[in-house]
């Protein structure tokens, strides 16, 4: 593993992105002829004890067997539940390679953790995860560590994963090192258990639109908007705030369960 520079793959994106939203966080996509699988959740609506309760309303709109194997699960944090549940857990075993934060790796096995800006190489795409902050400055002490990913590869859109990540400035960051970006999967729905006072541990509509600005021409695929209480607020508020911002044409709203293909 290594850290990258942006001019380590230089790519000319040729091969189009195919999705398909799980729902929640769980995007499942196809790159460089590998499966990809965000942060799994496929548990039926439930509660979650801990710290603070979460409250699932909606099950997965695709069974995790429906999707085929799985070679690359990208896990922006194992500790709370919208972001790994328990038949996320059980799906890590079948999948032969699963990338997170160090913290994680300690926890589970099997899990190869990456410190911020480090890099690690399956078949032909480089993988290097990218910081992301899960509420304010100092979150971690309550949130834990969580992490992105930017995945390249040649012939290839370079892709940005934010995972559950507020900070405008880190995708700035990111931006600067990895651009030209062309699809960034963004944690939306303002996510907000309590734990900050009214402070998001996600990306609201407007920090989202404030990260688009900043990515350039990226086209914007939001997940991990709907499906749980903490959320507060909705797709539709995200989609009106685009627009009134003229960023409409950037933003591509993915139908959970519909795959859809951008380029």
């Amino acid at each position: 593993m290594t850290e990258t520079t942006p001019t380590d793959t230089a790519t000319t994106a040729t091969t189009p992105f195919s999705a398909l939203l799980v729902g929640g966080p769980t995007l499942q996509f196809h790159y460089a002829g590998l499966s990809f699988l965000t942060d799994p959740t496929f548990d039926e609506p439930r509660d979650y004890d801990g710290p603070v309760v979460l409250h699932k309303l909606t099950g997965p709109a695709v069974p995790a067997e429906a999707l085929g194997p799985i070679d690359v699960v990208l896990l922006s944090h194992d500790q709370h539940a919208d972001n790994l549940d328990h038949a996320g857990r059980a799906l890590l075993e079948r999948v032969p390679t699963v990338l997170s934060t160090p913290d994680a790796a300690a926890r589970i096995p099997g899990v190869t953790g990456l410190e911020p800006w480090r890099a690690t190489r399956i078949g032909a795409v480089e993988i290097t995860a990218v910081p992301a902050l899960h509420g304010p400055e100092g979150a971690e002490a309550l949130s834990g560590v969580v992490t992105g990913f930017v995945l390249r590869a040649p012939g290839e859109p370079t892709v940005y994963v934010s995972g559950d990540n507020a900070s405008v400035e880190l995708v700035r960051e990111i931006a600067a090192r990895f651009a030209p970006i062309d699809v960034a999967v963004l944690f939306v729905g303002a996510a907000n258990p309590g734990r900050f006072g009214d402070v998001d541990v996600t990306l609201n509509a407007h920090t989202a639109v404030q990260a688009a600005g900043v990515l350039g021409e990226a086209v914007i695929v939001p997940v991990h908007g709907e499906g749980w209480v903490h959320f507060s607020e909705t797709l539709d508020r995200l989609e009106l705030v685009f627009g009134y911002a003229g960023a409409a044409g950037q933003l591509r709203m993915p139908v959970r369960g519909e795959r859809f293909v951008i380029g």
